[in-house]
């Protein structure tokens, strides 16, 4: 209807090239215009100005021989100001950038390792920007912003990266646990040997009162029973702490069997052991004074 009435309506955020006899003539801002098909007049073409994005897939190769697949996202628009070079100087314009992008990654992705990339995506977008800038601002055309969205290594060196990171986290589990169980092994040690030197204390307090009593003991019993020595003193107590362990040993049920000489004649014996043994340690201390 509008070509009837040699009208056109031109949307908002879009501009209309208009031709005479196959010739730019004019650019059509949003809204009616009069266009007079009779005298040669024509609409070549509509041009947005609204904001679009390319996402390109590039797959290349890094600097550790590492096929990689770089996702990377263009924003861009058409210039109002230049809309007849945007519409006359690209016939694809998304073939272009592609072909920009495309350039730009394969040629900085290769100078880099793999881990690099990852690291360095930002100057890779940049980098892409600088270039798309200065290529397409000659066709009418803005560049708004490069985004690097992705980066896909190989399926088998993803998984290869995966196994590796989580052997070093096993390992570092693996460290801390052992220094836990060595923490735990130390703080054992001290608490045994806290406990083996109070237990010596209290063996050393138990003889000392032990030699104490029998000297109380001996010196006692001489007193008051004249004619005795202090031999025969000792002998009667070893005589009684025979008896009281052979007493404890057939009371205990959980004892084990015990062979020794069970006369009393045997305490004799045992006395001469100790005093003998005394005498060879007051002989060797001496040897060893000389």
């Amino acid at each position: 209807m509008g070509n009837l009435f040699c009208c056109v309506q031109v949307e908002q955020s879009t501009v209309a090239i208009k031709e005479r006899f196959g010739k730019f003539d004019d650019v059509l801002e949003p809204g009616c215009h009069f266009l007079p098909w009779c005298i040669g007049s024509q609409v070549a073409g509509y041009l947005t100005l609204r904001l679009q994005q390319l996402d390109v897939r590039c797959e290349t190769k890094s600097k550790d021989n590492v096929f990689v697949t770089v996702v990377a996202s263009i924003q861009y628009r058409a210039l109002a100001d230049k809309a007849t070079d945007a519409f006359y100087k690209l016939s694809n314009t998304r073939s272009q950038i592609q072909a920009y992008v495309f350039d730009v990654i394969r040629a900085s992705v290769p100078k880099l390792d793999l881990d690099d990339v990852f690291e360095q995506k930002n100057q890779i977008a940049k980098a892409v920007e600088d270039e798309l800038e200065k290529a397409m601002s000659a066709y009418g055309y803005e560049i708004v912003q490069t985004l690097i969205v992705d980066i896909e290594p190989d399926e088998h060196v993803k998984r290869a990266m995966n196994e590796i990171n989580a052997a070093a986290r096993l390992r570092v589990a693996a460290n801390e646990k052992a220094e836990a169980e060595k923490i735990v092994q130390i703080k054992r040690a001290e608490g045994d040997a806290e406990a083996k030197y109070l237990a010596g204390l209290g063996i050393a307090r138990q003889r000392q009162a032990i030699v104490d009593g029998l000297r109380d003991s001996v010196l006692g019993f001489s007193v008051n029973v004249p004619g005795t020595t202090a031999k025969d003193v000792l002998d009667m107590v070893l005589i009684t702490q025979y008896f009281d362990t052979m007493k404890e040993i057939g009371a205990s049920s959980k004892s084990s069997a015990v062979f020794i000489p069970h006369g009393p004649g045997a305490v004799s014996d045992i006395a001469g052991q100790i005093r003998q043994g005394l005498l060879q340690g007051s002989a060797v201390e001496q040897q060893n004074l000389l």
